[in-house]
């Protein structure tokens, strides 16, 4: 990130959820998916049409997610019409039997840039209830290892939930035993089948910042979070105090200097195309600005009422208002919708106060 990219403009990341239909039952599915096709998902021309769009913005990332997108029938034919158009897609399949080693290398043929599978538990009993079929926990760790043979990058992901609180270190030494390039932690959101009683209190939250800070320290692979916002302020903090420096000015747009931590938030850097073209900040603040069908993927971006309001910090409320790291963190706006109805209340999972009113 530099200065030289505007979120405003242009966001990093752009999610097409290319169907709902899955074959799994997770507990936290943000879609509440099904195994069977919604009747007005995006057919191959308008999915095609749309992937043009997705070109114009020239996002850094562009990610190809569900549902499990290996049961759309045509998901090979737009990974290599992705390509084509100079993205570099990636794709978060379901460990289900259509995630097959022929599947990953046919995947890695059209031109998938990179795999992201899903790991919630470091034992069997575990993960699989997470998703609610036995056996998703070997075929997932199968994906990992298919995925490394046929050289295609992978990328791991784990909601963090209060299920799974006890379990976060264990994960991390049994991705050792892998090549992967990233470990993304998701912080869970209660929307869809995700429930309030999942989520855990602010105070957990915080002792799982200390922890994964401490293991990006030793670990072979980079750690990120998502709907964390608030993991960079933890971060940040922990690197001045041991430098025994002052915290940066963070007002005036400081934070796009400090190396790693990118002020990515629901609408500000960040789009997320629905299966029926619906275009949501993220997919886990289900409000639209608008549909690909009728309109440019750009042209929301940049100029719905919705988007431009979610990268205007002075429209937050509560703390993340009053917070010297609301350019940097913002809190996640699809939490503070969840579970308050306002997208702009303050995140219930930062236990951080502000030490002075932002002006």
């Amino acid at each position: 990130m530099n200065r030289e990219f505007d979120l405003n403009r242009r966001p990093l990341i752009v999610i097409w959820e290319t169907t709902q239909s899955c074959d799994l039952a997770c507990f936290h599915c943000r879609a509440s998916a099904q195994p069977n096709h919604h009747p007005q998902e995006l057919n191959t021309l308008e999915a095609e049409k749309m992937i043009r769009d997705v070109a114009e913005l020239r996002p850094p990332i562009f990610i190809l997610t569900g549902g499990d997108p290996l049961k759309r029938p045509d998901i090979f034919e737009l990974v290599r019409y992705a390509a084509s158009q100079q993205l570099h897609p990636a794709m978060t399949p379901s460990a289900t039997p259509l995630l097959t080693q022929t599947a990953i290398a046919e995947l890695k043929k059209s031109g998938l840039s990179r795999l992201a599978v899903s790991l919630d538990g470091s034992v069997p009993e575990l993960h699989d209830r997470f998703r609610g079929v036995p056996g998703s926990y070997a075929r997932t760790l199968d994906a990992i290892y298919w995925a490394n043979v046929h050289h295609l990058p992978i990328q791991v992901g784990t909601t963090i939930s209060k299920r799974n609180l006890h379990d976060l270190e264990n994960i991390a030494n049994l991705l050792k035993d892998f090549r992967i390039v990233l470990w993304s932690l998701f912080l869970l959101v209660p929307t869809g089948r995700g429930q309030l009683d999942d989520l855990p209190s602010a105070q957990e939250v915080e002792k799982v910042f200390g922890q994964l800070y401490r293991l990006s320290g030793n670990v072979p692979f980079k750690i990120k979070t998502t709907e964390a916002q608030h993991y960079r302020r933890f971060v940040l903090q922990q690197r001045c105090w041991e430098a025994a420096a002052s915290l940066p000015e963070l007002s005036n747009g400081g934070e796009q200097s400090i190396p790693g931590l990118l002020p990515i938030n629901d609408g500000k850097g960040f789009a997320f195309v629905s299966h029926t073209g619906e275009v949501f900040p993220s997919g886990f603040l289900p409000i639209s600005g608008g549909n690909v069908r009728h309109q440019t993927l750009t042209g929301i971006y940049r100029d719905s009422k919705l988007f431009q309001s979610l990268r205007d910090s002075s429209n937050l409320k509560g703390k993340c208002g009053r917070c010297e790291f609301r350019e940097l963190c913002g809190g996640s706006r699809a939490r503070a919708y969840a579970i308050t109805g306002d997208y702009f209340a303050q995140d219930p999972c930062c236990a951080y106060q502000p030490v002075a009113a932002v002006a």
